[in-house]
């Protein structure tokens, strides 16, 4: 018989107990602990640890800082009070918290994040901070994951027992551990999508799973397609809603013509880029005998295809939006929709949605409908030639801008036609921005592409009269379909945009100051007015990207609510998104609560509409935030093909580590960082928006012109490095 082998009593005292104690019974604040449930949360099972938790929970007790709810059960007393916002991650792990409470936001060290993530929805409570009296807190519980899913490269461990993903960016602090047995046979270097499944109490790393391998790094599709993963945006439709749309009936039938007006007689044409697949809107002309005009706009009836209840109609309200990435378009709609069924494409018959308006020769409205139609397209233009027709007064096409890539006569009633509209879209526009509008004619970076996707040129795209033709008849019909609702009182889906904050304006002036220019806050009037002079005033001006930029960004948000609180860039009482269904779902909504309207029946729920407005602002933000990063990945695509040219540059923004400097032929930005500016030991001068030399007192000042090379490009971390050469000195 063997001896029982007697274990020596352990007599370690456990660090840290009181704190650890709290610390478990405030993050579960509204549970029960026993003696025996901590000691299985900190890993202990031996009578002298018991012991001391026994005897901790007393002495706690005795100081009120815990209560026993029942015999040997306790629970911590709350004297804090918490509050609930977003971690808004910074580098090394700690970061800040948005929160509503308080006017600034709180810091939160790395300690205390408690495997809080960028994004995250949180509760926390806040203290002043010993030094500076500013607000410091601790993360106390996870709310809302902001996302589950993340783009990184996999790290396989030799071993091959387990892998880490690591995430891309700089605002993940954690790499993911993957088993080994949930790699889903990614390779090591590989670019993949992974999950976050969990975050065990004791571990250092979240656990996940790969769901995708996106390719290897570097590689155009791959990281095309880790664009879209980032932001959980789709690649292709499932099969089921291919098929579910292939299978509709896309034909024109007598029996459906009889329910609408027929429309197919009037002159309609379509005016859109040269490029352009889905044609959701035209415009219909016809001059009346009282010397009236009455202009119809007409848009895809995409709500007469897409039924309520559907996989199709599920899948489209999911996606909420099309995605323009610079090499391909990711469409709301499957192919069969979107460049078929609702492409208003010349010499075809469609079901359209319309706003028609009777307007004299002052583009005032005297009589308006609204409703379904049957039309016909006679004509197709791109924005050139219709633009020649405005430039010449004629109907002659040249080559050079000519679809055929032939000189022909367009319709002289279609001429004449584009001429009036242009009259009258100059008159509307007019009396937009005499009532406050902002006047945002923002140059857009596009790129020439060769057959594999290579960026071999970039070159800009500015708006002439043909584009703002069309854009005052869009806005018109958007304003008129929010008015004819709103007015009603009806529950409806509004385009709002708020009126930009204080603070943000007199940032604005802090950096246009520099500058030069000057802003006036009188009242709203002045600050429209005043705004519109400074982007006037910076046309064709080198600053001319940066202070455009940064005025869009004093802007606030454009967003869907079903509370109206009219549109300010606009300067819109009413406005809705009507005119673009093929692309975005809120204009499908807007058809479809105006026929609602329209057939007598009751207003629907508000709080519902909201839901679906609230998801729609949210997926067009991230959409908008994939186009930024295709944008800024082919930039530097562009920029790896010039590392040996030289370029004139301005300094766009100042930091403590270095100058953020835009080219200014193709717009791309990169950063020079102060480590690499050799000849001198650089301050930063945060007054003056500036690097100083301490020694040269040479500065480095926003907006100032300077030359640069390409030194680093990093398409996966989509980075741009650049070698500063010096001032820019005008010939």
């Amino acid at each position: 018989m063997t001896k029982r082998k007697h274990r020596k009593p352990s007599n370690n005292k456990i660090s840290n107990l009181t704190n650890t104690i709290l610390s478990i019974l405030k993050k579960d604040r509204n549970q029960t602990f026993n003696y025996k449930q901590i000691a299985a949360k900190l890993g202990v099972n031996d009578a002298s640890s018991r012991n001391q938790i026994i005897k901790k929970l007393a002495e706690l007790k005795a100081k009120q800082e815990i209560e026993e709810i029942e015999r040997g059960k306790f629970k911590a007393i709350i004297n804090t009070e918490y509050h609930m916002g977003r971690i808004d991650m910074a580098s090394r792990g700690s970061g800040y918290i948005i929160c509503d409470d308080f006017e600034d936001d709180v810091y939160i060290a790395s300690n205390n994040m408690n495997k809080a993530l960028h994004g995250d929805e949180v509760e926390f409570y806040a203290y002043k901070r010993r030094n500076r009296g500013k607000l410091e807190g601790e993360v106390t519980n996870i709310i809302k994951r902001a996302k589950s899913e993340y783009v990184g490269v996999i790290q396989i461990h030799q071993k091959k027992n387990f892998a880490f993903v690591v995430v891309d960016g700089t605002k993940m602090y954690k790499d993911i551990f993957v088993p080994i047995n949930k790699i889903n046979k990614a390779e090591d270097g590989d670019k993949v999508l992974v999950s976050l499944e969990d975050w065990p109490e004791k571990a250092d790393s979240p656990n996940g799973s790969v769901l995708k391998v996106l390719g290897k790094p570097g590689e155009h599709n791959t990281e095309i397609h880790a664009i879209l993963a980032e932001y959980g945006l789709p690649l292709e439709f499932p099969h089921e809603v291919e098929d579910f749309a292939n299978k509709i009936d896309t034909s024109i039938t007598k029996e459906e013509i009889a329910k609408r007006r027929d429309m197919r007689q009037d002159l309609t044409f379509t005016i859109d880029p040269k490029d352009a697949k889905d044609f959701d809107d035209a415009l219909s002309f016809k001059v009346l005998n009282d010397g009236l005009y009455e202009i119809g706009i007409h848009i895809a009836d995409v709500s007469h295809y897409l039924q309520e209840g559907t996989i199709l109609d599920d899948e489209a309200y999911e996606r909420a939006t099309s995605v323009y990435l610079v090499d391909r378009v990711v469409p709301m709609l499957p192919e069969i929709l979107s460049n078929g069924a609702c492409s208003l494409r010349p010499h075809e018959e469609k079901y359209t949605f319309s706003a028609v308006f009777k307007m004299n020769d002052k583009a005032e409205i005297k009589d308006q409908w609204f409703g379904r139609t049957v039309t016909y397209s006679d004509a197709r233009f791109a924005y050139e030639e219709a633009q020649a027709i405005i430039e010449t007064k004629t109907n002659n096409i040249p080559k050079e801008v000519s679809l055929t890539g032939k000189p022909y006569k367009a319709d002289q009633g279609v001429a004449d036609a584009v001429l009036k509209m242009d009259d009258l879209a100059k008159i509307m526009r007019r009396k937009r921005m005499s009532a406050g509008a902002i006047s945002f004619d923002k140059v857009e970076v596009k790129f020439n592409l060769d057959e594999e996707a290579n960026p071999v040129g970039v070159f800009f795209k500015t708006s002439k009269d043909a584009n703002k033709l069309i854009e005052e008849f869009m806005l018109l019909a958007n304003r008129k379909v929010g008015e004819f609702i709103g007015k009603q009182k009806r529950t409806f889906v509004y385009r709002v945009h708020d009126e930009p904050k204080d603070e943000k304006l007199a940032a604005l002036q802090n950096v246009v100051g520099r500058f030069g220019y000057k802003l006036d806050f009188k009242d709203r009037k002045s600050v429209s007015s005043s705004l519109n002079n400074l982007l006037k005033d910076v046309n064709g001006k080198k600053e001319q990207n940066l202070v455009d930029t940064l005025t869009i960004r004093t802007m606030s948000k454009a967003e869907y609510s079903t509370h109206n609180i009219g549109h300010y860039g606009l300067a819109f009482d009413y406005y809705s998104h009507f005119t673009s269904p093929i692309r975005r779902y809120p204009d499908v909504m807007a058809h479809r609560l105006l026929q609602h309207y329209l057939d007598g029946e009751k207003s629907v729920s508000q709080d519902a509409y909201e839901d679906k407005c609230n998801h729609s602002s949210n997926m067009e933000n991230l959409a908008t935030k994939a186009e930024r990063d295709s944008i800024k990945y082919m930039q530097i695509r562009f920029m790896e093909d010039h590392k040996n040219e030289n370029f004139v540059g301005v300094i766009s923004g100042v930091t403590d580590w270095g100058i953020y400097i835009e080219i200014i032929s193709n717009k791309c930005e990169g950063m020079v960082s102060v480590r690499d500016m050799k000849d001198d030991h650089y301050v930063f001068d945060e007054d003056h928006y500036a690097l100083i030399g301490k020694n040269s007192k040479i500065m480095y000042q926003l907006g100032d012109e300077v030359v640069v090379k390409v030194k680093n490009t990093d398409l996966v971390k989509k980075h741009l490095d650049f070698t500063l050469i010096g001032k820019h000195l005008e010939d």
